[in-house]
């Protein structure tokens, strides 16, 4: 029996698609209608375009991500944590024939407010493709997951790529700077400064400093300012996880960066592809809704 789904990852600035038959990715296709980018589409509109061609009535499409929030298709409540991992397949939200949007998690305590979308599924996957009691997933907005086996227990949000492209292009450490290259020793030289001083603030001026008086070649900026943050990140969130494998899920750049940090700490990192993980749970979720 043939069995077909779309799964959608719908982010704040791009979408991308897989179609998927029998656990097998026919083909894969990508937009920058991100939720934030529709240009006056409506979601459904957008969604009828990006999967021309794959879908009839009975193909179900299920959708992750910022599709969920109060700027896309349908604001989808959040699931309080602690959550059973199969919880989050069963409240999925219906918002249009055979379309699903899948819940996103948050923490509500007194001490602790959090929430996350996308990456949930993510961690579907993971938990099955890698699994681990403590999960860390780089990008805008990196995540920092407690689980076990049945759980996610607790998250963290820390804002490390966001404050790096603010820091570039919207503040002092940026004006002026010629493009910028690639360089491991400028990372390097800024992750052992972040993970040995943590505590940013009295530091990100001397980013500047360090520029003017030429210690610092200026196309260098932006790898010393991304090890510093990593560092630093690391450096604090290590202190409150004190596990010691860990599975990254990201692009294997930016993981390789975040994998550099945390063996600096001395923490070892199995290593998966961001979109590996989101596939395989979705696959979770539509093979869980088939039986």
């Amino acid at each position: 029996m043939t069995f077909r789904y779309i799964a959608i990852d719908w982010g704040s600035t791009n979408l991308r698609a897989w179609l998927v038959e029998n656990d097998q990715c026919l083909e894969s296709r990508q937009s920058e209608a991100g939720v934030t980018r529709l240009n006056g589409k409506s979601p459904q509109a957008v969604l009828a375009d990006v999967t021309k061609g794959w879908r009839d009535s009975a193909t179900p499409v299920v959708m992750a991500g910022m599709a969920g929030s109060n700027l896309g298709w349908k604001n989808v409540p959040y699931l309080p944590l602690p959550a059973s991992l199969s919880t989050i397949g069963e409240q999925l939200t219906a918002v249009d024939d055979n379309v699903w949007i899948v819940p996103g998690l948050c923490v509500c305590r007194e001490d602790h407010h959090n929430v996350m979308r996308g990456e949930e599924t993510q961690l579907l996957g993971a938990q099955t493709l890698a699994p681990s009691s403590l999960y860390v997933m780089p990008g805008t907005h990196c995540k920092w997951v407690k689980a076990d086996e049945r759980h996610i227990q607790d998250f963290h949000t820390v804002m490390t790529g966001e404050l790096h492209h603010i820091l570039l292009r919207h503040s002092l450490l940026g004006t002026g700077l010629p493009e910028q290259q690639p360089s491991q020793n400028a990372f390097t030289a800024g992750l052992d400064r972040g993970i040995a001083s943590p505590a940013l603030l009295p530091q990100l001026f001397e980013i500047r400093a360090s520029r003017l008086l030429g210690a610092l070649p200026p196309e260098q900026v932006s790898e010393f300012l991304s090890g510093l943050l990593i560092g630093a990140e690391v450096a604090t969130m290590s202190e409150r996880f004190s596990d010691r494998q860990i599975t990254l899920v990201a692009g294997e750049a930016l993981a390789n960066r975040y994998q550099q940090a945390l063996a600096a700490v001395g923490r070892q990192a199995t290593m998966i592809s961001g979109d590996t993980a989101f596939q395989a749970g979705i696959r979770s979720i539509v093979n869980a809704m088939a039986n």
